[in-house]
């Protein structure tokens, strides 16, 4: 689509320009623990808390389909009283995802539009790993697009009730 055209004109542009680049697949984390649109939340929050994360990808035959977080299971499953749900109940399905040859720079960009801390990466389709906006902070290069990120991601979109 049109996105995967802009996207490969500006990966293109950039390296013509000589300019700095890193690509995702530098930085990501690829031991990635994913859940399945079948698994309880109870289960997929025992597994956020034994890993230490906030959110999980959830795939379906092995193809990334959305992402759970503890705020998806908090809001869309406990609080609604619904803690029997599984995944595919709670999941945020309205995904955006990187390639291995993304730049950063672009994946920070994406991150701070859709207000979002992670980024899964897929390749044909298949989750091959994730980026956190952690992962370009560390980047001594990148360190200016994680921080515009992390500012665009901590802004509000409404009001706070």
């Amino acid at each position: 689509g049109i996105k995967k055209f802009l996207f490969k004109r500006i990966y293109s542009e950039i390296k013509l320009k000589g300019e700095y680049f890193m690509e995702l697949k530098d930085i990501m984390t690829t031991d990635v623990e994913t859940v399945t649109i079948n698994t309880p939340l109870k289960e997929a929050a025992e597994i956020m808390k034994k890993y230490d994360v906030g959110s999980l990808p959830v795939l379906d035959k092995g193809t990334l389909v959305g992402i759970i977080t503890d705020r998806d299971i908090v809001l869309r499953g406990v609080a609604g009283g619904n803690a029997n749900l599984t995944c595919r109940d709670a999941m945020t399905s309205d995904i955006v995802s990187g390639t291995p040859d993304m730049d950063a720079r672009e994946a920070a960009r994406i991150m701070a539009y859709r207000q979002i801390r992670r980024l899964p990466v897929v390749d044909n389709g298949k989750l091959i790993g994730i980026v956190a906006l952690g992962d370009i902070a560390t980047e001594p290069n990148l360190t200016n697009e994680a921080g515009d990120a992390l500012n665009d991601i901590s802004k509000p979109t409404g009001p706070v009730s």
